[in-house]
């Protein structure tokens, strides 16, 4: 998506005051009602069990990038994705781990997997199907835990405030540009310790042409 000057201009401006409000305590949130958008690429979380079946006991992740939210990162360790039909190499893996691996994948990446995951909240795994990991010094044979992600708001307690909503309430957002979409059902997850951000699938980041680093705004219901 092509971006106007002024564009780039709201998008500096509320990254940096996003900063500062992460730097200076107690400094009131950006007088904008935008919500920054990141997309997630297709990932793993593993729990210790099988980080450490896959790639040696005790193994610790390397960081390869900070991920927006705090104390999260990308790692430099990837998995490979097998089932009876495909291949999928370089699967990326997310800090920190969790209590029970989770993989995360487009329905485009579930095409060609040949599976078909539910649409989930992070977590919810009862009744999804599994797949067969692939690391350097093992394999695990999941019997539970690849979804397609909900989308999904991350917010702070003070953003959420500001929003006048609560943890796992559902909005409308709306995404301008070119080919403008409006999600319906995103739900809000509310924490202390997270950032604003509403998280998209590369799917859902395509059918609406938008990239790293545009912005939506939360709409009353249609």
């Amino acid at each position: 998506m092509a971006l106007t000057k002024e564009d780039l201009i709201r998008i500096v401006t509320e990254k940096v005051l996003a900063e500062l409000q992460d730097l200076v305590p107690g400094l009131p949130p950006p007088p904008s009602d935008t919500i920054p958008i990141g997309i997630s690429a297709r990932h793993v979380h593993l729990c210790r069990e099988h980080l450490d079946l896959l790639f040696g006991e005790g193994y610790e992740l390397t960081p390869r990038n900070e991920l927006y939210q705090p104390g999260q990162f990308a790692a430099e360790e990837t998995v490979t994705l097998v089932t009876t039909k495909r291949v999928l190499q370089g699967v990326r893996i997310l800090f920190p781990l969790r209590s029970e691996t989770q993989v995360e994948i487009a329905r485009s990446d579930a095409i060609y997997l040949g599976v078909d995951p539910p649409v989930r909240d992070s977590g919810e795994l009862e009744g999804t199907p599994g797949i067969l990991l692939l690391g350097p010094k093992g394999a695990v044979q999941l019997e539970r835990g690849v979804i397609v992600a909900a989308r999904h708001i991350h917010m702070h307690t003070s953003d959420a405030q500001r929003y006048g909503l609560k943890d796992g309430d559902r909005v409308c957002v709306d995404l301008s540009g070119h080919r403008s979409l409006i999600f319906r059902n995103v739900k809000v997850r509310v924490s202390p310790n997270y950032r604003l951000q509403m998280h998209l699938d590369t799917d859902e980041a395509n059918a609406a042409d938008v990239m790293y680093g545009a912005v939506a705004r939360i709409i009353p219901s249609v």
